[in-house]
């Protein structure tokens, strides 16, 4: 069994003693061991989530809100519950009542949350002596003539399709609590009504999808501050099988190396084992000067300006179970995962200790520095390519930009603060309309992206595959460091442009899960799929 990393003013590695992160440029002491990395974002890469994967959060996303209006916004989204089935009744995919789940903000640089959104879901079943949670079509269906009793004919035996959440076919309907929770005092965001959370997306028959999104996105009592929560397509992309078989990548792209035209091209080459998938998604956009420390909008070169985001799941400590009465949950919360930064939980933190990390505070992160700063990934690409792929030599300062505050993401002079897995985004930084944007973020010279923050379209696997190559040493930012990628692109599902940007869930009668050799490899268009 691995054994815990220590806790104390320095870290270890492997049980070795290391000495403080301030002097953390002396040599790395030993080598990690070589072992085959994981891919899909944040899904299911803990041991402790793949057991409970309602509390698997997927992806965490921030950036400037590039919808329109006069007051400069930023939109945070924590996505959890990964690789839903759409099809996948009777129950489908609610939030669980019994997780705590929180989007938490750093603004002083010391990798401590100084404002929390809170979100708490509540769950009715409207329907219970019905088989299934969702019921509907057309204007309703009633009982035929030769109806046998004792049930009447015209009595109504399917209700009317499912058009508000007031429908009487929406047998589970969840509502949801908002708070922000800010120098210790907590304050309810609350709107005209209760706010409830967009279901799956059964299908055209029982449900217009459309209609309850759209009631779903909720303005509320706090100015220029909307939320929204529901089933929505995944908004990750990756072609995972080929990843996954120990970086055994498509042929048109072989050996994981794009070329300038597939790199420049918004369409897949390879398939999206994410395609056709939904995913559970809490989204909130407020103003940038709800987030800063100085309550202003401050500018790019603001020391001020650059925020730490994270997504937290948390359970209570005890749960009874009382079959056959439903399990009563009491205590105090106990923090099930974390997320700030992309893949890096996935990519970098050893299996053994994927847990511990799952658990732990950012401002702890010293611990885990030896996995941040001597990548495994990064000796796998140098190895699988002969050393054709060459890279830094540890520790890998290069990427203290993703664990610390530090240029080109936040001013220079920003105090550094403690190594610490948050998604940095320097609210300073204006938004790059998505006509204009690059899916490779600040790599592709767009300012507005990831891992300046992070949007819905940023190639994250591209990105981090890159960095972890060494790109962001200008002596590793050659190819073939520089045109890593598996070969898709773009999502399969064309994003919104306004809150909440999120895709709608795939229909659960009319999903589409597009495999390696299959046409349509772009949302429909496009060449077939390179097996």
């Amino acid at each position: 069994m691995a054994k815990a990393p220590h806790r104390g003013t320095g870290y270890s590695f492997r049980g070795v003693e290391m000495q403080p992160i301030k002097n953390i440029l002396v040599p790395v002491l030993s080598l990690l061991m070589a072992v085959p990395p994981g891919f899909a974002a944040n899904h299911r890469e803990a041991p402790i989530t793949a057991l409970d994967h309602k509390a698997d959060i997927t992806d965490v996303f921030a950036f400037r809100s590039y919808g329109g209006g006069a007051t400069p916004r930023v939109t945070l989204i924590l996505c959890v519950d990964p690789l839903q089935e759409p099809a996948n009744g009777p129950n489908w995919w609610p939030f669980d009542p019994d997780i705590l789940y929180e989007i938490k903000i750093d603004n002083n640089n010391d990798a401590v949350a100084d404002i929390s959104f809170q979100f708490r879901f509540t769950t009715e079943q409207r329907l219970p002596n019905l088989f299934q949670v969702y019921a509907g079509a057309g204007d309703g269906i009633t009982a035929p003539a030769n109806s046998p009793a004792p049930v009447p004919p015209g009595t109504l035996i399917v209700p009317p399709k499912i058009t508000s959440f007031s429908s009487p076919g929406l047998g589970q309907r969840q509502s949801y609590s908002v708070s922000m929770v800010k120098g210790g005092v907590v304050t309810p965001v609350t709107g005209s009504g209760p706010f409830y959370a967009v279901p799956a997306n059964v299908g055209p028959r029982t449900m217009d999808y459309a209609a309850l999104f759209a009631a779903a996105t909720y303005s509320t009592a706090t100015p220029d501050v909307k939320v929204f929560a529901g089933t929505v397509d995944d908004p990750f992309w990756i072609d995972l099988g080929a990843a996954f078989d120990t970086l055994n990548l498509r042929s048109a792209i072989a050996p994981g190396v794009l070329s300038p035209a597939q790199d420049a091209a918004n369409i897949n080459i390879t398939s999206d084992t994410v395609s056709g998938y939904s995913v559970n998604a809490i989204a909130i956009e407020v103003p940038v000067s709800m987030l800063t420390k100085t309550g202003a909008v401050e500018a790019a070169n603001s020391t001020a300006a650059t925020i730490g985001v994270w997504g937290t799941t948390s359970r209570p400590r005890l749960t009874a179970r009382r079959a056959p009465l439903p399990a009563v949950s009491s205590g105090s919360w106990s923090q099930i995962q974390r997320m700030g930064n992309p893949l890096i939980n996935e990519l970098l933190i050893g299996t053994g200790f994927k847990d511990t990390f799952s658990m732990e505070q950012p401002v702890n992160d010293a611990q885990f520095a030896s996995f941040f700063l001597d990548p495994t990934l990064a000796r796998i690409l140098n190895a699988a390519t002969g050393g054709a792929l060459s890279i830094p030599t540890p520790p890998r300062t290069d990427l203290l930009p993703l664990v610390t505050y530090a240029p080109p993401i936040a001013a220079p002079g920003t105090p550094s603060g403690p190594v610490a897995d948050l998604l940095r985004l320097n609210t300073g930084v204006p938004p790059t309309a998505p006509a204009s944007a690059s899916r490779l973020g600040l790599l592709g010279g767009d300012p507005a992206g990831f891992p300046n923050g992070r949007r819905l379209f940023d190639d994250v696997v591209d990105i981090s595959l890159r960095a972890v190559a060494g790109v962001l040493n200008p002596a590793f930012n050659i190819s073939p460091n520089n045109r890593l990628g598996d070969g898709v692109n773009v999502n399969d599902a064309p994003y919104r442009t306004t809150f909440p940007y999120v895709a709608d869930s795939p229909s659960g009668r009319d999903r589409r899960h597009i495999d390696p050799g299959e046409p349509g490899c772009t949302a429909g268009a496009g060449a077939p799929c390179v097996p």
